[in-house]
């Protein structure tokens, strides 16, 4: 497992249905760890991140480190990032193609060594995700940008007193690009308003502080900082995955058996939490241990509902796939609209190949709940749908093979062997 990449479709092969039943570890947090690894260029010194999972995107992240002159090492579930005594600014096409995140380096790189030039980024086919935000937030921060043959080079301009930028929308890539970039700008007092206030920002923010960075109103939609002359290498506990966590929650709403779930902080999940309610099958969560049990919904006596995705707190679109999963097999008419990437539904073709009777209008989804799926070929094209084509898979009768399925290594640790240690057979071929 360790060799999976992006650069082979890969399937999986899983006949069900089935049953999890046993412990299931939640891992730390992707869209934590990635704005955390990147922050990380704005000091030379030493920076211990803790609780970091072994994924591609992480990867592709070290990748991108190592080529602005980073030296890492990884023991465990531990990241030793280390200077090397000089910065690369210009970071290659390749390793940025494969996601969105790494854009997140072209603002400090620029503070660092006064320009860079980084590739336009890739990711997930979700619809247009355009980095208009960031180069606007950026430019208010003094960094001219110029885009041309797919490459974006700045130029860092002096910049002074009070800055205030506004977000058109609550951008969680553009919150954490302006936000970190902002903190090395001694002297400077920025303010930015409509932020995204997802717990990865959060994060984010307390790593900077830790750093001694001047960050106010962590968790709000306003966040003020005063920019600094210097950042401190630090030792830092990244947050669990709360998309992994409500990923494997709704599997075992679909096919637990006494299905526990560590490693999860309820807080990130009152939306998940509320659905779930709302629809008659509440979630038990035991504060102390900060655990989930969850056995298999009795699905005669739930109730459909209408729901959207908006950004935190509300209901998160990475977990939108996965829920049109379990409403496939809610009685009556379910709904969801999807407000953040509207175009996020290529799964729905796939599920109606398994029997499931979904239909998009616009940017909602109309569900006609059905009695069981069935095994079929499918095929995942982005990273949360090959989750919620694997969890169709382990409830439809028979066999379900899902092509292009790597894209699921890019969130999930691990997925083969903890899904194995709860009792799921699957098989996954390069």
């Amino acid at each position: 497992m360790k060799s999976i990449g992006l650069d082979t479709s890969g399937k999986m092969i899983v006949k069900g249905p089935q049953k999890a039943s046993g412990v299931l570890t939640v891992s730390g947090s992707k869209n934590a760890v990635l704005p955390i690894m990147g922050a990380s260029l704005l000091t030379d010194e030493d920076v211990e991140l803790k609780n970091v999972p072994d994924l591609a995107d992480v990867r592709t992240m070290i990748e991108i480190l190592e080529s602005s002159g980073k030296k890492i090492d990884r023991i465990e579930d531990r990241l030793i990032i280390k200077s090397s005594g000089y910065i690369n600014s210009e970071i290659p096409y390749e390793p940025v193609r494969k996601m969105r995140a790494s854009f997140n380096v072209y603002g400090p790189l620029t503070l660092r060594k006064g320009f860079a030039k980084v590739a336009l980024p890739g990711g997930c086919s979700i619809g247009a995700r355009p980095v208009d935000f960031h180069l606007d937030g950026l430019r208010r921060l003094g960094i001219e940008s110029t885009i041309e043959h797919g490459f974006v080079t700045s130029k860092l301009t002096d910049i002074m007193g009070s800055i205030n930028i506004s977000l058109p929308f609550p951008s969680v890539g553009a919150t954490e690009h302006v936000l970190t970039t902002a903190c090395l700008l001694e002297g400077v007092k920025t303010t930015i308003t409509n932020c995204a206030i997802e717990p990865e920002v959060t994060d984010l923010v307390n790593f900077l502080n830790r750093m001694g960075a001047k960050i106010f109103g962590a968790g709000s939609s306003i966040l003020k900082i005063e920019g600094v002359k210097k950042l401190s290498g630090i030792s830092y506990n990244i947050i669990p995955d709360r998309i992994e966590a409500g990923t494997y929650i709704i599997l075992g709403k679909l096919a637990g058996e006494n299905l526990t779930i560590k490693n999860v902080s309820a807080d990130h999940l009152n939306s998940l939490f509320s659905i779930f309610e709302n629809i008659g099958s509440p979630i038990l969560y035991d504060d102390i241990k900060r655990e989930v049990t969850v056995t298999k919904a009795n699905f005669d006596i739930l109730k459909n509902i209408s729901m959207e995705t908006s950004p935190f707190p509300g209901f998160p679109t990475d977990l939108q796939p996965q829920i049109t999963t379990f409403l496939s097999l809610v009685p009556g008419r379910s709904t969801i609209t999807e407000t953040v990437f509207k175009s996020r539904f290529y799964h729905i073709d796939e599920l109606n190949r398994m029997g499931a009777k979904i239909r998009v209008e616009d940017n909602t989804a109309i569900i006609e709940g059905v009695n069981k799926l069935s095994g079929a070929p499918v095929e995942a094209t982005d990273l949360r749908a090959a989750a919620a084509l694997l969890i169709a898979g382990l409830v439809a009768e028979g066999e379900t093979v899902i092509t292009n399925v790597d894209h699921i290594f890019r969130g999930y640790e691990n997925i083969h062997e903890k899904l194995e240690n709860v009792g799921i057979d699957l098989v996954y071929l390069k």
